[in-house]
């Protein structure tokens, strides 16, 4: 299938004119219906830039069906696009393209949205019947058409959507399943039937009839250990308080978020992860705003763990650019352990420096103006802490300088367990940046 373009107002051809473009990929091809140019030429003033609310859920049912008819055919991807009026795409399989482009040709210019419910039903699958409760065996060119193997992971995955439990088998002509609802799931969607529209339990309180078809056992494996069990009560009780776990991420966090937590607080505890396509010769590596781009992203990756940690409103690296010299020569010091980055620290060099004395807590002291290494931000992983880890980064600077470590300026304002670890280095007192006068 080539890719092809077709313009909907001939009178308006080039970008004012409303196209639909068809593009091939491996499991399907992509129909969608651009309007951005036909928008941008109408005048404000006069046009309704938000589509029907019949239009939107047609679009929305027929892009459901076609998706669930790729995905039982077995493509394994998954897919993404973006909500709005200017671009309406839909994922169709082969066979279906030009019933699809002529539904969406309909609905745009007779506001005939007819086509894009019958696509909707020709695709529609019997996901219902697949899941009801009840054991059962699904036979291929019987049941369904697609491998058994892929057939079980589509239902797995819609059974998923539903909260049920599959309990499922391939076998080489066939697939046995056995849908069941946990009471955490049941309980859930009961809670809150807001998030789940539509859902009645249909599995809860069934019993199979007799002479139900069983399922034919497997060797080696012993079968039905939960046959007569007795099920597990809940209480609501009182969830703990809300609050932010010491990574800098919510605690309570659900569904996605709770998987961008539990990725985030391995990094922040142990450190992030080295890409495997970084040559890293020893355990410290110097970057540079100047380095290649594998590195400076590495960098910006590692500076989001204190910028997360600590509620930064930036992060202390954005130089992602092309190559470029910065003043002051700014540079991040990365420490690798265990294949891992778990201390990070970024520099300039700077005049205007004042010494203050932290034992003491007084006002800035002595005035200086010799150019020194100054530290922006410093961040270890949180099990590499009170280890002499972040001492060894700011030693490792003052060498590369060549300057002492007391000689090393540091930005205000100073965290607590910056100003910890500066007392430690240097109890005679710190060397402050001071680019305004105090």
């Amino acid at each position: 299938m080539t890719e092809r373009t077709i313009d909907l107002d001939p009178g308006l051809r080039g970008w004012r004119s409303r196209k639909i473009h068809v593009r091939a990929y491996r499991w399907y091809a992509t129909v969608s219906l651009d309007r951005d140019g036909y928008l941008s030429a109408t005048d404000s003033s006069d046009r309704d830039d938000r589509l029907p609310a019949a239009y939107t859920e047609a679009v929305d049912r027929a892009r459901e069906a076609c998706m669930d008819r790729i995905r039982y055919d077995g493509c394994p991807g998954e897919f993404a696009w973006g909500s709005g009026p200017t671009w309406i795409p839909l994922f169709v399989p082969f066979p279906h393209v030009d019933a699809a482009v002529e539904a969406l040709r309909t609905a745009e210019l007779d506001h005939d949205y007819s086509g894009l419910h019958t696509l909707a039903e020709r695709l529609a699958l019997p996901v219902d019947g697949w899941l009801a409760p009840g054991q059962r065996e699904l036979v291929r060119g019987v049941d369904f058409a697609s491998p058994p193997a892929v057939f079980l992971r589509f239902l797995r995955r819609k059974a998923k959507e539903q909260g049920v439990r599959l309990n499922g088998r391939a076998t080489a002509g066939s697939v046995w399943v056995r849908p069941t609802l946990s009471p955490v799931e049941k309980q859930e969607r009961e809670a809150h039937p807001e998030r789940y529209p539509g859902w009645v339990d249909r599995w809860t309180g069934y019993a199979e009839p007799d002479g139900a078809p069983a399922r034919p056992p497997v060797g080696g494996r012993v079968h039905r250990l939960s046959h007569g069990a007795v099920p597990v009560r809940f209480r609501a009780v009182g969830s703990p308080s809300r609050g932010d776990c010491p990574c800098g991420m919510d605690l309570h966090a659900r569904g996605e978020d709770d998987d961008r937590h539990a990725t985030h607080h391995v990094q922040w505890a142990l450190g992030v992860p080295v890409p495997r396509n970084l040559a890293w010769w020893g355990g410290l590596a110097v970057v540079t705003t100047r380095s290649p781009i594998a590195w400076r992203k590495l960098v910006s990756r590692v500076a989001r763990m204190p910028q997360r940690e600590n509620h930064y409103d930036f992060s202390s690296w954005s130089h992602l650019d092309a190559p470029e010299a910065t003043p002051g020569d700014v540079r991040a010091y990365l420490l690798k352990a265990n294949q891992r980055v778990v201390g990070y620290l970024v520099s300039s060099d700077r005049g205007r420096h004042a010494r203050w004395d932290l034992a003491r807590g007084s006002r800035y002291g002595e005035r200086d103006d010799t150019l020194r290494p100054c530290i922006d931000l410093i961040w270890v992983a949180d099990t590499h802490r009170r280890r002499g880890t972040g001492a060894r980064l700011v030693r490792t600077l003052a060498d590369d300088f060549g300057c002492q470590v007391a000689d090393v300026s540091w930005s205000v304002p100073i965290s607590e367990a910056g100003q910890r670890l500066a007392r430690r280095l240097s109890p005679q007192g710190v060397w402050v940046n001071t680019p305004q006068d105090p």
